[in-house]
């Protein structure tokens, strides 16, 4: 199977949410499933029209998040699942100031983790789709991007000019 991430700021300009919207499809037309975060913005767009449920991972920080149904919830005790305990020191791993985020941001970031290494922390993306609002590893999507940087999986950051010359690198990858 083929996956990706679709993630990005809650502060993705519209534009760049249509265009998010249908790369979504065009990659699930070749096959990808895209793995996202269900928040405002470049989550919900890439999301949007991704009908078919087996097109899409939306891993939430607990159930309900943001009013989406997505079943791929953490649970209310992290720390009695051992892939989940994996999953917070990945996160920990990555996350330059852990030890200061409410334990709300914690799960977001945990979150992510799932967002780029799948259920079981065995299928990482083949690469990550994202908006910043500085075109850096900022935010909540930068967990994602830190964690892909060292991983060598690679980082299409929309920001840059509708990442022209990434979009290249991308249709190199992803055959269209």
């Amino acid at each position: 199977m083929k996956f990706y991430a679709g993630i990005g700021s809650r502060e993705t300009p519209e534009k760049v949410c249509k265009n998010m919207t249908q790369l979504a499809q065009d990659l699930m037309e070749v096959g990808y499933i895209l793995r996202s975060g269900g928040a405002t913005g470049a989550d919900t767009a890439f999301e949007l029209k991704i009908g078919n449920p087996g097109y899409k991972e939306i891993w939430l920080p607990w159930e309900g998040f943001n009013n989406n149904p997505s079943k791929l919830f953490l649970p209310s005790t992290l720390e009695r699942y051992p892939v989940c305990k994996q999953a917070i020191e990945i996160a920990k791993k990555y996350h330059p100031t852990w030890d200061k985020l409410k334990y709300g941001a914690q799960r977001m970031m945990v979150r992510n983790v799932f967002q780029v290494y799948g259920k079981m922390l065995q299928y990482p993306v083949d690469f990550i789709v994202c908006w910043t609002k500085d075109g850096k590893a900022t935010g909540g999507t930068g967990q994602a991007i830190r964690i892909a940087m060292d991983n060598n999986i690679p980082v299409f950051n929309l920001f840059h000019d509708y990442a022209e010359l990434d979009l290249v690198r991308l249709a190199d990858l992803v055959p269209f």
